[in-house]
């Protein structure tokens, strides 16, 4: 099936995403790479994206069970489950052999009771969503430690402003590193360390730890702007013209009516909508796509499966013309980063919110 038999579609270019991860080698020295592949990749697709991923990864980590599942049937790596597990997923960790995230010596005490397992111990230290509190860990950890069935693998902690608040982060850093001290200090052994994401590997990595866990930058997708240019965007999306129509003036254009035509208008409704994943937040605010090369301005709501824009400046388009929703096309380029800041979201909220019957093609 040729990428023309699809109405909407992305193109993941797997040089990009290796390119992607040697930077982040060359940032993080000896340190172990855990390649985040949760939500499906950030839209990537999971299994194509680990796969490109898989040659520069030390370990893989997921959001939850069914995710570490579909890696564990085609990755040796070891893998970190990043988010809590709920009673039910346990014995299945346990037996698959996944590394679980404990928050409390009561998770601990649980997965103790079902067999060996390894544990990323997670501290919290300002980020208020997982993780034992900072004040307790060391108590809480020599408990854990000690318990017959636990190994502990890592201990880890997460940076909440490391895009907004250096010197929040900075001093997080330090804490961090005096937590790991301490407890090493006080429980010796070979569990490795990690703090560090994106944004940290970018801009904080003068001391990495053991273990970094890249993110949104192996798709090339910078959550700080003055590094985007060291990352190659790994996505591409896409869709096709479906219908094309010449419309008089004082035409509206879609739900509520927002677009009324000021003058005749050549219009083009594509194959995508927010069914697809496409923000519905982008209506009428000036969101573009490209078409040859050339912007062309949204009109109107986007609705589930279809969307409106103007080409009356382009001259002999047909139905099934290629469009670009993001993504370079000649010298034009319509970012994640460009979506994001016009729908009023983030970029990682726009590449996961891509829809499952929106194919990816790898490239």
């Amino acid at each position: 099936m040729t990428t023309g038999s699809y109405r909407c579609w992305t193109e993941i270019d797997r040089s990009a995403l290796r390119y992607n991860a040697q930077l982040v080698r060359k940032r993080i020295g000896a340190a172990e790479m855990l390649a985040v592949v949760k939500a499906n990749a950030y839209g990537h697709g999971l299994i194509g994206a680990a796969e490109a991923l898989a040659d520069d990864a030390q370990l893989f980590g997921v959001a939850n069970l069914e995710e570490a599942v579909a890696l564990r049937n085609r990755f040796p790596h070891p893998i970190i489950i990043l988010g809590p597990s709920i009673p039910d997923e346990r014995s299945i960790i346990v037996e698959r052999g996944f590394i679980p995230t404990i928050s409390t010596s009561g998770e601990a005490q649980a997965f103790d009771r079902l067999g060996s397992v390894s544990i990323n111990f997670k501290i919290d230290t300002g980020m208020g969503r997982m993780g034992v509190p900072e004040e307790e860990a060391l108590d809480v950890f020599k408990k854990v430690s000690a318990l017959p069935n636990i190994k502990v693998h890592s201990i880890s902690t997460h940076m909440p402003v490391s895009d907004e608040d250096a010197e929040y982060t900075r001093d997080q850093l330090l804490r961090f590193a005096k937590d790991v001290k301490q407890l090493r200090a006080v429980v010796p052994g070979d569990y490795k360390a990690h703090i560090l994401q994106s944004a940290g590997t970018l801009a904080f990595n003068e001391q990495p730890f053991e273990i970094v866990r890249a993110g949104i930058m192996l798709y090339g997708i910078s959550p700080l702007p003055e590094f985007q240019k060291l990352l190659k965007p790994a996505m591409a999306w896409k869709t096709q013209i479906c219908l094309i129509r010449d419309m008089p003036k004082g035409s509206s254009i879609s739900y509520g009516r927002t677009f009324i035509t000021p003058h005749p208008m050549r219009i083009a409704t594509l194959s995508c909508g927010y069914a697809d994943g496409y923000p519905r937040h982008l209506s009428n605010r000036d969101a573009a796509v490209l078409v040859r090369g050339r912007r062309c301005p949204l009109l109107g709501r986007v609705t589930m499966d279809l969307m409106v824009i103007d080409v009356s400046g382009i001259g002999g388009l047909d139905v099934g013309e290629e469009v670009l929703l993001m993504g370079r096309q000649e010298k034009e380029e319509i970012s994640c980063a460009e979506l994001a800041d016009k729908a009023g979201t983030i970029t990682w909220d726009i590449t996961t919110r891509i829809g499952a019957r929106v194919r990816r093609v790898y490239v």
